[in-house]
């Protein structure tokens, strides 16, 4: 008997009795599903993540004022230890520093007419959509020359756009911040939020204006920082312009023992991020894995169960002449078929699992992994061959004699 007769056997036979085929593939068809889906919800997961960062700004160290331990125990009116003058010092003097964007923020109350809401409040410099990665939809942004003359002007995020104005243009009309009156001369283009902070959802305004009109506060050491934005010139001198900046600016504060300020290294938080959900997408994916081992097991059974009932047909068909081989290729193309077919049956839910979680849930980036998928039916497809052969070992070894006298 070839290959073609066994194949058309084995099918008959999985066709007619169909409600054992379909329980015999469910473990398949799970198992297959979860591989896709959590593969690619782990693999979704650590783009959004990557995006994240991304979406801070390109090459992007962030310094803040006092150290982690200072921090957790600096007192309210402990002056910040961050001024506009260690910003402009780190933009002259550290060679692998492309933009240096100071910011100053604050919440404030924000009213336009008889509207009125509350909004995170920027004070920044003409450098801060390079180094953070912002652009201007409409308008223009803060310019050196604002800066200098202190110009009460601002830029507004799209969200805080339309709770103001609505489908109106805020170009040219006049808002009210903390009751001193800005005249808005540009609008952001949408950026979406990053790590709970919704950045659309902003004021952007000339530093020197924030600190005297809004924040009201002067202080002798200079203009008070919220942060230091700093891009690096490219990735691989993100390190160096982290050392340079730290070197500087314990030279500048007269830094003996513990730093007074803290540098977080995008790229360095972006390994650790990365890691964790490649981790956790390794984890998902053995865990699935597990899911088609047991259904393999299902398979294995199901044949074992399948070979007893039919000991009778094994019988007859050694006894007009089918060999040994006839009936192990026979129980294993059986096997073959109902993992494959289970695997392309779970690749498709899978896949369609992963459709829904993009389109009804906030993670976006879940992928359809091509190369989950090839696993997951190679992977299918050897389980029914491995976990197959065990059955058709035993049917092919019947007795003839012994399986006639069964009936």
């Amino acid at each position: 008997m070839n290959i073609l007769e066994s194949l058309k056997m084995a099918t008959q036979t999985l066709i007619s009795n169909k409600l054992r085929s379909g329980l015999t593939m469910l473990g398949i068809v799970i198992g297959n599903a979860s591989v896709i889906g959590m593969i690619g919800v782990g693999e979704g997961t650590q783009t959004l993540a990557t995006d994240q960062f991304k979406n801070l700004g390109p090459n992007t160290l962030f310094i803040l004022p006092g150290s982690p331990k200072a921090q957790n125990i600096r007192s309210g009116g402990t002056p910040p230890t961050l001024v506009l003058s260690d910003a402009r010092a780190i933009a002259r003097q550290v060679p692998s520093v492309a933009g240096v964007a100071p910011v100053l923020q604050n919440s404030s109350v924000v009213s336009y007419q008889s509207v009125t809401t509350t909004s995170i409040i920027q004070g920044t410099t003409a450098d801060f959509p390079s180094v953070r990665n912002f652009a201007v939809d409409r308008g223009r942004f803060v310019t050196a020359q604002d800066v200098r003359q202190d110009k009460q002007i601002a830029m507004v995020g799209t969200d805080i756009a339309q709770r103001l104005f609505g489908n109106n243009d805020p170009i040219g009309k006049q808002i009210r911040i903390n009751n001193v009156s800005f005249e808005v001369v540009g609008l952001m283009e949408s950026k979406g939020s990053s790590f709970g902070s919704n950045q659309d959802d902003a004021i952007f305004v000339p530093i020197t204006t924030m600190s005297k009109r809004i924040i009201g506060r002067t202080s002798p050491f200079g203009l008070r920082l919220s942060l230091i934005s700093v891009s690096a010139k490219n990735s691989e001198s993100m390190d160096a312009a982290e050392f340079q900046i730290t070197n500087l600016l314990r030279q500048r504060h007269k830094i003996v023992g513990e730093d007074d300020f803290t540098v977080r290294n995008q790229k360095d938080a972006l390994t650790i991020v990365s890691t964790i959900t490649g981790a956790l997408t390794l984890l998902l994916g053995a865990i699935a894995g597990i899911s088609l081992l047991v259904g393999g097991i299902g398979v294995m059974n199901i044949m074992l169960v399948s070979v007893t009932e039919r000991t009778q047909e094994i019988g007859l068909r050694k006894a007009i002449g089918a060999t040994q081989n006839d009936i192990l290729t026979q129980f294993t193309i059986e096997a073959i078929i109902l993992s494959v077919v289970g695997g392309i049956i779970g690749t498709l839910i899978g896949i369609g699992g992963i459709v829904l979680v993009r389109n009804f849930s906030p993670l976006k980036t879940a992928a359809i992994s091509p190369s989950a998928i090839i696993l997951a039916v190679s992977v299918s497809g050897g389980i029914g061959l491995f976990f197959g052969v065990v059955p058709a070992r035993q049917a092919a070894r019947l007795d003839p004699i012994e399986a006639l006298r069964s009936v």
